[in-house]
């Protein structure tokens, strides 16, 4: 079964209301299966622009990822995000070499 990512790119303009949002994905993150590759931490861009954080996590599957995201829980976690932070942020489909 191949996987599935969120990958984010995130500019926050409010660290401590942002905390709010961390605290509110947990329990929808956990639920799906997910699992932090990448979270915030020092980047170099080498090409094109980028925002200030980045962010990668890892479903057990495509769907997984796609029913995280839908989840009522999760999108009341981005009721409290998009006040604060600038997102972008797209699932995709892990490569299967099979």
């Amino acid at each position: 079964m191949t996987k599935g990512y969120w990958i984010g790119h995130v500019d926050i303009s409010d660290p401590a209301a942002y905390e709010a949002y961390r605290q509110a994905n947990a329990a929808p993150l956990a639920r799906h299966g997910a699992r932090f590759l990448v979270r915030g931490g020092a980047q170099t861009v080498v090409e094109g622009t980028i925002r200030a954080r980045t962010v990668v996590i890892e479903f057990p599957s495509l769907q997984a990822a796609m029913d995280c995201y839908n989840d009522p829980e999760y999108q009341a976690a981005i009721a409290l995000r998009s006040p604060v932070s600038i997102a972008d942020v797209m699932i995709v489909a892990g490569y299967d070499a099979s």
